[in-house]
């Protein structure tokens, strides 16, 4: 028998799983806005910023970006098509201080050529480097998209790589500045290629009973 603390128990109700069940989605997979009286609602970026514990990128942000570069914000800052942030205020700090700081992006490549979508951060990462004249660190997964498409080999995914790095060489980064890699070629050569094969044709359940794993 339940008591009278459990029988007023203000856990979630069917009505709060409903109510989250609708609720706005927003992943690296997967953008849709909540649902509301049955209606699609467009994306509430104010409660993305609140989600994602970022602050807005606000018109005072802007305007010490262009104080302390001389120059105007970018076009995705003004229009605000990047609308918050994460310790910019830090980096700007750094800055004023004369202190360095480097950039840092990547791809992964998954096809030989690039589309509009893969430009975005590319473009944008010119910007703070050609106002802040920092360096740049763009880093190609090849050994990720490799192990993520399952038809997709080695060789392939690292043909890829150079050809999205012409891609990315062509938006005019400066090259004094500018370090793209490979992980394939970078982190260890022939023989993290043969490792990575292998571990391609390993599964969980067969890693599970080799070496004793559990979920927890």
């Amino acid at each position: 028998m339940a008591t009278p603390q459990q029988q007023h128990s203000t856990g979630p109700t069917d009505t709060d799983a409903a109510a989250a069940a609708h609720d706005q989605v927003v992943t690296p997979w997967d953008v849709k806005g909540a649902e509301v009286d049955g209606k699609l609602v467009a994306i509430d970026y104010d409660r993305l910023i609140e989600n994602f514990g970022t602050r807005r990128i606000d018109a005072a942000t802007i305007e010490r970006l262009e104080r302390l570069t001389g120059q105007r914000a970018h076009p995705f800052l003004r229009r605000g098509l990047f609308f918050s942030h994460r310790d910019l205020g830090m980096i700007l700090d750094r800055f004023e201080k004369g202190k360095p700081f480097f950039l840092y992006t990547g791809r992964g490549p998954s096809s030989g050529s690039m589309h509009t979508g893969h430009m975005i951060p590319f473009i944008f990462c010119k910007y703070p480097q050609d106002v802040f004249g920092a360096a740049l660190v763009i880093q190609l997964t090849d050994d990720e998209k490799f192990l993520f498409k399952q038809d997709l080999k080695a060789e392939e995914a690292n043909k890829f790589a150079y050809e999205n790095a012409k891609d990315i060489i062509a938006f005019g980064f400066d090259p004094e500045r500018t370090f793209i890699f490979s992980n394939f070629d970078y982190v260890g050569g022939a023989f993290y290629r043969n490792v990575q094969k292998i571990a391609k044709c390993i599964t969980l359940n067969q890693a599970r009973a080799a070496f004793g794993f559990v979920d927890t």
